[in-house]
């Protein structure tokens, strides 16, 4: 079997692995939500709620402590569930996630985690891959599932396997876009243009289908911003870690990409950081990492609804690469709203479109707000709210 190929004896061998509880060693990067990782994982986002960092301001809100942003569980656990197929790419498609209840300073959590089931599939990209799709529960100390994720991982070719699909689109280059002055300024206004509601209820009388969430922009693209995600939120576990770990990890599960300049065997992940080589796993260039991109959207989301609403779920779908040099507006609009179990729940379709107006990423989501004469919202939700 030639390295980075998809066979079916491969994918025989991870359908064995289907409702089966997995270890997750090599996906966790914090057990607790310190008060350090919470800031490491905002600052990764660029993300400044003082609901997030100010212990003075979060004192007065209505959970009396620092929160963390409900993406956090990212660094939790990484989402990843992509057993078997040793050698073969793994691409992030996209999360779903639930969540229950607020993660506050110092909860501290478990993982169980578990592959759903996989798809052969193909498509314009690549003739043939698989859709890995896994489950992760994430029970805090409270033995409650504070959230769930339901992670969605592509398997690709990769190396001469990759190559031989020679009539895929993922083999093109993407040069970069070049920004005229007047372009960055614009971008730039809109950045620091971003509102958040903070301490200002927004209330589930006062919202409305059709209503837009104020967007989130996020962009030029910048290598940084892939380091920082890496800081706050998964190190260089996901690829093994470094040195005697690294060489080991490679060893069981050959995830690695071949230098060509040196002939080493460097991290899966240096397609992130290095065009060259995000170009030969067919994605165009260097590119984000998919939960960076859903967090950006969280970080939207919980700017509109404010210290007292909640993030209720949150499904995102990757659908192209964002390559370094791309910008990303992140958008909501309400398509409806609906009273479940006490609690008023709004549903919302997002997007993130680039600079050339390309679909990046999509999806739905819904908040829970507080009703006007209800008072705080009670935790934990009695369960999944609504149509999802």
């Amino acid at each position: 079997m030639a390295w980075g190929e998809i066979t079916d004896e491969g994918i025989a061998e991870a359908e064995e692995l289907v409702g089966v509880l997995l270890r997750r060693d090599r996906m966790q990067w914090i057990e607790t939500a310190t008060r350090d990782a919470i800031r490491h994982f905002a600052w990764g986002i660029g993300d400044n709620n003082p609901l997030w960092l100010d212990e003075e301001y979060a004192a007065a809100s209505p959970y009396g402590s620092i929160v963390a942003p409900p993406c956090i569980l990212y660094a939790v656990d990484g989402t990843v569930v992509a057993p078997k197929l040793a050698g073969v790419q793994w691409l992030y498609a996209g999360t779903s996630w639930t969540w229950f209840e607020p993660i506050l300073l110092d909860d501290t959590f478990t993982v169980e985690a578990r592959l759903l089931k996989q798809e052969v599939k193909s498509g314009r990209r690549f003739p043939k891959w698989v859709l890995q799709t896994g489950e992760i529960r994430y029970l805090n100390q409270h033995d409650r599932a504070a959230g769930i994720a339901i992670g969605r991982c592509g398997r690709t070719p990769r190396g001469d396997s990759l190559k031989k699909q020679s009539t895929s689109k993922s083999s093109k280059s993407n040069e970069p876009h070049k920004y005229r002055p007047e372009e960055i300024e614009d971008i730039e206004r809109q950045v620091l243009a971003e509102p958040r509601r903070g301490d200002q209820p927004l209330f589930w009388e006062d919202v409305d289908s059709g209503d837009e969430v104020p967007q989130v922009v996020r962009g030029p693209l910048g290598v940084i911003d892939i380091m920082a995600w890496y800081s706050g939120q998964q190190g260089a576990t996901h690829y093994g870690g470094v040195h005697g770990d690294a060489i080991r990890y490679r060893q069981r599960h050959r995830d690695y990409h071949v230098n060509k300049k040196t002939g080493a065997k460097e991290a899966a992940g240096r397609g992130h950081l290095e065009t060259s080589t995000g170009r030969d796993v067919g994605m165009g260039g260097a590119y984000d990492i998919g939960p960076q991109r859903i967090a950006w959207c969280q970080h939207m989301l919980t700017n509109w609804i404010g210290d007292h609403g909640f993030m209720h779920t949150l499904n995102v779908n990757v659908r192209e690469p964002n390559l370094v040099g791309d910008t990303l507006w992140w958008r909501g609009e309400v398509t409806g709203k609906e009273m479940c179990e006490g609690y008023g729940v709004v549903h919302l379709n997002i997007h993130a479109r680039n600079q050339k107006d390309v679909l990046s990423a999509d999806g739905t989501a819904s908040i829970v707000l507080p009703l006007r004469d209800g008072g705080p919202l009670k935790f934990p939700l009695p369960g999944p709210l609504g149509e999802h």
